[in-house]
């Protein structure tokens, strides 16, 4: 849901992300139907990475939340805000305990930006992503 949401900011930047030289893939750790369905619900228009054994996952420290971030205050008050705004969340037939995140790498190979989501479905702020990028051309 969140993902969702992060994903649909990120493309409302696209025209901004392209000016910038930034060229965006999204990573998943689910294949087949799932993968399809997430391109078609979301409407991505990036290249989508297929990481079934999580490889990337793992690399970059993205391991599984634990009950804790699952069933917090923070994840019941993300639910109850989109309840609120009228969207009920769809059962997940997925993981839902794996961590996502965000990775920035400049043409250079450097890491610009590591952000590991304290739930699931937490992400950085776009602003923050396109600050990260204008300052790292500079």
């Amino acid at each position: 849901m969140a993902c969702q949401k992060h994903l649909q900011q990120l493309q409302e930047k696209e025209q901004v992300l392209e000016e910038l030289g930034v060229k965006t893939v999204v990573v998943t750790f689910e294949a087949g139907f799932m993968a399809r369905a997430y391109v078609e619900d979301t409407g991505l228009r990036w290249p989508l990475l297929v990481d079934e054994d999580r490889t990337l996952y793992h690399g970059y420290g993205m391991l599984r939340a634990g009950i804790r971030e699952l069933i917090g205050p923070a994840t019941l008050w993300l639910y109850l805000k989109e309840a609120l705004r009228g969207r009920l969340p769809r059962k997940s037939t997925g993981d839902v305990s794996q961590r996502g995140g965000d990775v920035l790498i400049d043409p250079g190979g450097t890491v610009r930006l590591h952000y590991i989501g304290s739930t699931p479905a937490d992400r950085p702020r776009v602003e923050s992503i396109l600050k990260i990028v204008q300052e790292s051309q500079h």
